[in-house]
C-alpha cells in the first residue's frame, strides 16, 4: 500500500494540469507587474524614430508610474489588465504546460533519457513552448499594448482608444480583418522564444545547483525565489530589443487597403523596426524602458515561477489526497 501511495503522489502533472497551474500563477504575477508594463510600453514609444534631444514626456520609469497615477489613477496604472490576464493564461499556460512534454520528446528523439537535463534541448523546448503561447495569445498582446500606450493626459506614440477588449478586437477586425489581429506575430514569436529559451532552463538549472550543493531543500520557498530571480534577470537581458520592436510594431498606425496593401505602417517587420530604431536612435533605442522592463519582468518571473511551484505542490497534495481517500 505504501509503494502505491508513493507512486500516486509522485505522478507528474498532465499537460492540461500544468497549463492551468501555470496560467493561474501568471495571473497572480501580472496583477503586480502590470503597472511596470504600462510604464515600459510608454517609454518604448516615447521619441519613436526621433533624434536624440527630442522633447520627452517622461524622464524615467518611476516618473511614468508617478505621472500615470497622478493623472489617471489606478485605472491608468492598470490599463490593459483584462487582456493581460487572458494573454498570460495562454502564454504561460503553454510555456509551463508544454515545456516538459517538448523537452522529453526532444530528448527521446536524440536517444537520451526523457528526464535528463540537457542544456540545448532545454533551450529548444523553452523556445518552442514560448512560440506556441505567443502565437495563441498574439491578438490579446496586441490590444494590451495599445491599451497600455493610450493616455488621455500625457500621450506618447500613436494613440488607440478602445472602450474594452471586445471593442478593441472588433474594431481591429472590422478595419483590417484577420490580418490585423495577427499583426506582429513574427515579432511576438521572436520576443517570446528568446525569453522562453532562457526562462525555464535557467530556473531549473539554478534550482538544481542550489539543491545538489545542499544550500537549500528542493521544496523550500527560498529555493523557488532564488532560482526565479536568476531566471528573471536573464530573461530581461535577452529579450529587451525584441520587446521594444514588438511594442512598436503593434502600436504603429496602419490601415489595409482593398488590395491588401498596408499604408501608414512605419515598419515592415521586427527586423526592419530594430534597424530603423538603430539608425535613428542608436543602440540605446533598443533598450528604451529597460529599467521599467526589469521592474516588470523580474518580479513577474519571480512571482510566476514561485507561485507555479507552490500551486503545483498544493494541487498535487489535494489531488493525490483525494485519490488516496477514494
Amino acid at each position: 500500500m505504501a509503494s502505491t501511495s508513493t507512486a500516486r503522489t509522485s505522478r507528474p502533472l498532465s499537460t492540461a494540469e500544468a497549463f492551468i497551474c501555470g496560467g493561474v500563477a501568471a495571473c497572480i504575477a501580472v496583477t503586480f507587474s502590470n503597472p511596470a508594463e504600462v510604464a515600459k510600453t510608454r517609454l518604448q514609444l516615447q521619441g519613436e524614430l526621433a533624434k536624440a534631444g527630442a522633447p520627452r514626456v517622461y524622464k524615467s520609469a518611476l516618473d511614468v508610474l508617478a505621472k500615470t497615477w497622478r493623472n489617471e489613477g489606478i485605472r491608468g496604472s492598470q490599463r490593459g489588465l483584462g487582456p493581460a490576464y487572458a494573454y498570460q493564461i495562454l502564454l504561460n499556460g503553454s510555456r509551463l504546460g508544454f515545456y516538459e512534454p517538448f523537452r522529453h520528446t526532444i530528448n527521446s528523439l536524440i536517444g537520451r533519457s526523457p528526464t535528463e537535463q540537457i542544456p540545448i534541448t532545454s533551450v529548444v523546448a523553452g523556445a518552442a513552448s514560448g512560440a506556441v503561447g505567443a502565437s495563441l495569445g498574439n491578438p490579446l498582446f496586441l490590444i494590451k499594448a495599445r491599451m497600455q500606450a493610450y493616455s488621455p493626459s500625457l500621450p506618447v506614440g500613436t494613440q488607440h482608444h478602445y472602450k474594452s477588449s471586445f471593442d478593441a478586437l472588433s474594431t481591429i477586425f472590422r478595419a483590417e480583418g484577420f490580418r490585423g489581429l495577427v499583426r506582429g506575430i513574427d515579432a511576438a514569436i521572436l520576443r517570446t522564444a528568446m525569453g522562453s529559451s532562457v526562462q525555464l532552463p535557467t530556473y531549473n538549472w539554478t534550482k538544481n545547483q542550489i539543491v545538489s550543493r545542499g544550500w537549500l531543500p528542493a521544496d523550500s520557498t527560498l529555493t523557488y525565489l532564488a532560482s526565479s530571480s536568476v531566471s528573471g534577470a536573464c530573461v530581461c537581458l535577452v529579450m529587451q530589443p525584441a520587446d521594444t520592436a514588438l511594442t512598436r510594431v503593434y502600436n504603429q498606425p496602419t490601415r489595409t487597403l482593398s488590395n491588401g496593401r498596408r499604408v501608414g505602417a512605419l515598419y515592415k517587420n521586427p527586423i526592419d523596426c530594430l534597424w530603423k530604431t538603430f539608425k535613428t536612435e542608436g543602440v540605446f533605442g533598443w533598450y528604451k524602458g529597460s529599467t521599467a522592463h526589469f521592474l516588470r519582468i523580474a518580479p513577474h518571473t519571480i512571482i510566476t515561477l514561485t507561485a507555479n511551484d507552490l500551486i503545483i505542490n498544493l494541487y498535487k497534495k489535494v489531488r493525490d489526497g483525494q485519490r488516496d481517500s477514494d
